[in-house]
């Protein structure tokens, strides 16, 4: 998997957006400039009007352009000109969102990850045992998360509420959990019931409240051995109305890796978090974690995300020293909200998690902004499509100047 790709970073969107207004742009001049010819110079322009000794009504001219060869020196100049503009653009659009590497980036880049472990939120239409909208009845739903594996559970809530938000009463009739096949091998079907309360018990935080609140274990509730999807399913009632809804996870048995600790270095103008892990099973892992400054304000997110051997390892994180230069963050630094996974490529589930790491996992030492180093991220690729539109944008550069030189 490309890590360019597994997080969508807002570079990438940058970029595409400025060569796709630079290519409409590019769309644009070859219409106006089909009028003159193919393969149409600067010279062949001006001089084809300027041989002919006349104007275009016949009137003598007495410069080296008919006004026929001075109009089309003039939109030929505006073509380049709009030409150079959007080159222009289009390089340093591109060299600013990639100042810094893919994984090391602002965090207001991504604000789906600032709080990565707050509940899943939805509201959603009552649907009867015959697959019918419920009028007048809406549910608000939560759960904590997705993917799960090991030992770790998922709690979920749900409250009924009618088309002006206003709260109705709300029964729990039953709810279950079972196995639900994501391929055409067969597979053994696993159901267990499920506890929903509004008494303040079993995950519930507010007896009483209108809000009830399960909690699903899928080691200790018969899935121990269970990879793939598992559905909760609860039937309802609410102002004398039924219904039912339903909460997919994704469940992996077994974690594979196990988190050791965090060391940092600051090491050739950049700040690394090194995230230790017992790794059970090798592979492609994928690690983020975000920063904030001493102020608790959100500054950075960072990711790994490469092949790794079983045993001891380290996650390196980093916080690309020109990210700190620019942004100037308060020391020391926070790392919070730690999580990761192990990528399974061609199958389902497609990753194995490790156990959230909630809140703050590390603080580092106090550091100086002088201590990081202001250089720009540089690879291969970057400095091969720097060059492509510096080409661009010099060569339409030099048509301007010829073209405005007399």
């Amino acid at each position: 998997m490309n890590p360019r790709t597994v997080f969508g970073l807002a570079s990438a969107a940058v970029f595409v957006a400025a060569v796709g207004w630079y290519l409409s742009g590019s769309e644009s001049d070859r219409s106006a400039g089909a009028g003159q010819g193919n393969g149409t110079t600067v010279g062949s322009a001006s001089g084809s009007a300027a041989g002919s000794g006349a104007s275009a009504d016949g009137a003598g001219a007495n410069g080296p352009y008919s006004p026929a060869g001075l109009k089309a020196r003039q939109e030929q100049l505006a073509l380049w000109r709009g030409r150079y503009e959007r080159a222009e653009h289009t390089y340093a659009t591109y060299r600013d969102a990639t100042r810094y590497p893919y994984d090391s980036r602002p965090i207001a880049e991504h604000p789906d990850q600032v709080r990565p472990f707050a509940p899943i939120a939805e509201e959603v239409k009552l649907i009867n045992a015959k697959g019918e909208v419920v009028k007048g009845v809406r549910l608000r739903t939560t759960q904590e998360r997705v993917f799960l594996s090991g030992a770790e559970s998922v709690k979920f809530t749900v409250a009924a509420v009618d088309e002006n938000g206003r709260s109705l009463p709300l029964v729990v009739r039953s709810a279950s959990a079972q196995t639900i096949p994501d391929s055409r091998t067969p597979i053994k079907l696993i159901q267990t019931s499920v506890r929903f309360a509004d008494d303040g018990s079993g995950g519930d935080d507010v007896a009483l409240d209108g809000t009830y609140s399960a909690v699903l274990l899928p080691a200790n509730q018969g899935f121990r051995a269970y990879s793939g999807t598992i559905r909760l399913l609860a039937e309802i009632s609410s102002d004398a109305q039924q219904g039912v809804v339903h909460f997919d996870v994704v469940y992996s048995p077994d974690a594979p890796a196990t988190w050791a600790g965090v060391r940092e270095a600051l090491e050739g103008g950049s700040l690394n978090f090194y995230v230790k892990a017992n790794v059970r099973q090798a592979g492609r892992y994928v690690v983020s974690g975000r920063v904030d400054d001493a102020n608790g304000v959100p500054f950075a997110l960072l990711q790994f995300n490469e092949e790794v051997a079983v045993g001891n390892r380290e996650f390196k994180l980093q916080v690309f020293g020109a990210l700190v230069v620019d942004k100037n963050p308060a020391f020391p630094l926070r790392l919070r909200d730690v999580d990761g996974f192990l990528l399974i490529p061609d199958q389902f589930p497609d990753r194995a998690t490790m156990a959230r790491q909630v809140g703050v996992v590390h603080v580092s030492g106090k550091y100086t902004k002088e201590r990081f180093s202001a250089a720009e991220w540089t690879s291969e690729e970057r400095q091969r499509y720097l060059a492509e539109y510096g080409k661009d944008a010099e060569t339409a550069r030099r048509q301007v100047e010829e073209l405005t030189a007399n």
